[in-house]
């Protein structure tokens, strides 16, 4: 937040007193103005607390000191990218994608230290938000690439030296470091494998593309979930579920059993990709389980109670026809809670203005044929009522508030 402006003018009264006691008022002192590092600082901890706009500003301050012709133009690098991160957390996705290619032109080879602004971390970005995709997409991801790689050649170089020299500190800090560049690494080249997967499908090199850079990506972190949950995405296309189930379920056994904050719990989307992937490998036991831990973290996503409802039918599905063990009427209490998820994802799509007609349409098709097999009966045994017709006054309470159910 700006300073105010600290006020310069006294009372009449003030000056008098001054005068008669033959003393010169001393000057108020002006506070000093932020400097912008301390800039710098504040609008990154606004950021990480939810607030970008009121980060977006003293963002700005800090780049236009920064800019002065007196400094290097890299210095103003760290702003850059924050500006880009801010402006993609308020959804102006043109001027990220600008502030980025600022950063590009400042440093066009990523040799920039991270610590300074510079890196790779401007190229992957600008893949993932270039308006044309396809071979433009997977150009910025090679750049980063490139600058990853030459990161991680220097750094195993450092890591070889201090062994020689039996630094222990300095060595398992070095490695550290070492093992996040090499996940990074990972996780781009598993980015150039969704553009082959998606934009560039019809390629006659894709798969072969695929298959080697998932190769390199499994070497270069093979105790990373991202690059297993690439690999069972790639053998779904190839039509072999049993080695992308294989696959799945070595990605969950790498974080599963740890706490939500350890560094190795996969960051939430990658988690409800995960899902989607379960779900399509018809291991929904799986997938709820994890859905129901991302719920736990944060209940507001339309797509994770969606996915949840989903998978909560499929399963009641099963039952109902035989094919997979319990009592009698286990299909009715899932299919009980998979109408509560559903229900909820449709309450939170009319209050955030979601935008994905589809998903809202499968949610209303699937809510609608529960209503018609359970009737007006909760997991209690209640009656309830559901609007599946998207109408604002059935998707509300009686004091007009959405209230989310089964959480």
């Amino acid at each position: 937040m700006a300073k105010t402006k600290p006020d310069n003018k006294k009372s009449k009264k003030s000056r008098q007193k001054s005068i008669l006691n033959n003393v010169a008022p001393s000057p108020k002192k002006q506070r000093p103005s932020l400097s912008p590092e301390a800039l710098l600082t504040e609008a990154t901890a606004l950021l990480h607390t939810g607030q970008p706009a009121e980060a977006l500003p003293l963002a700005q301050r800090a780049f236009s000191l920064l800019s002065a012709p007196s400094l290097s133009s890299k210095a103003a690098l760290p702003t850059l990218n924050l500006l880009a991160e801010i402006n993609i957390e308020l959804g102006d996705i043109d001027a990220a994608r600008s502030n980025f290619l600022e950063a590009v032109a400042l440093d066009p080879d990523g040799v920039v230290p991270e610590s300074k602004g510079g890196g790779a971390e401007k190229f992957l970005w600008l893949a993932q938000l270039c308006e044309e995709g396809g071979e433009e997409s997977v150009r910025w991801f090679e750049r980063g690439v490139d600058v990853l790689q030459r990161e991680i050649g220097s750094l195993e170089s450092s890591s070889s030296r201090e062994g020689k020299k039996k630094s222990e500190g300095s060595e398992g800090e070095t490695e550290t470091v070492l093992e996040e560049k090499q996940k990074k690494l990972a996780s781009a080249l598993c980015g150039i494998i969704e553009v082959y997967m998606t934009d560039l499908a019809l390629d006659p090199k894709a798969e072969s593309r695929c298959e080697s850079l998932i190769t390199s990506a499994l070497l270069h972190a093979p105790h990373s979930p991202e690059p297993l949950q690439t690999l069972a995405s790639i053998r779904i296309s190839q039509l072999r579920p049993a080695e992308a189930r294989a696959a799945l379920t070595r990605s969950l056994e790498l974080w599963q059993q740890l706490p939500p904050d350890a560094a190795g719990v996969p960051d939430f989307a990658t988690r409800v990709s995960l899902a989607r992937l379960l779900l399509e490998t018809e291991m929904e036991d799986a997938a709820v389980e994890v859905l129901e831990r991302l719920v736990g973290e944060d209940d507001g996503s339309v797509e994770v109670w969606y996915l949840g409802g989903w998978g909560l039918y499929l399963m009641g599905g099963r039952k109902k026809k035989g094919l997979a063990e319990g009592d009698a009427d286990d299909w009715r209490v899932l299919w009980i809670a998979a109408r509560e998820w559903l229900q909820n994802s449709l309450k939170l799509y009319q209050t955030l203005e979601w935008e994905d007609e589809r998903l809202r349409d499968h949610a209303l098709e699937l809510v609608g044929g529960l209503d018609a097999e359970l009737g007006g009966e909760n997991e209690e045994g209640e009656g309830v009522a559901h609007g599946t017709d998207g109408e604002d006054d059935e998707w509300e309470d009686e004091d007009g508030d959405l209230e989310m159910e089964g959480s």
